[in-house]
């Protein structure tokens, strides 16, 4: 498997990225595609619009989100695999992501997924 990191997608690209995956469900505000920097939009992978809202970063909710979560990509094995097949193709991927939190945010909780929890 691949070495999965997680950044900021608003932090400036480096080589050691590797595969640079956007793993939000909206493009972030004020930032050109092109800035971005990112091969490839997976937004399918990204949590579902109700819990997305539902979660809105709140740290309290951290955990129950992080269940929730998992329970969406166990619900959705065509976009998982779609995931998993890009990492076992390279040795690097950086899932990337908007928010603000750096440790609250679902690309954290789905490189977890993808660890194995």
């Amino acid at each position: 498997m691949a070495d999965i990191r997680v950044k900021r997608v608003h932090e400036p690209a480096s080589p050691d990225d590797g595969l640079r995956l956007l793993v939000d469900r909206l493009w972030p505000r004020g930032l050109r595609k092109d800035q971005a920097r990112a091969d490839r939009w997976l937004r399918d992978i990204a949590p579902g619009d109700a819990l997305r809202r539902w979660f809105a970063h709140d740290p309290e909710k951290w955990d129950a989100f992080r269940q929730r979560y998992f329970a969406e990509l166990d619900s959705r094995p065509q976009a998982v695999a779609e995931l998993r097949a890009l990492l076992a193709a390279h040795r690097r991927v950086t899932l990337l992501y908007a928010a603000k939190d750096p440790e609250h945010n679902n690309a954290q909780a789905l490189a977890e997924y993808l660890r194995g929890r």
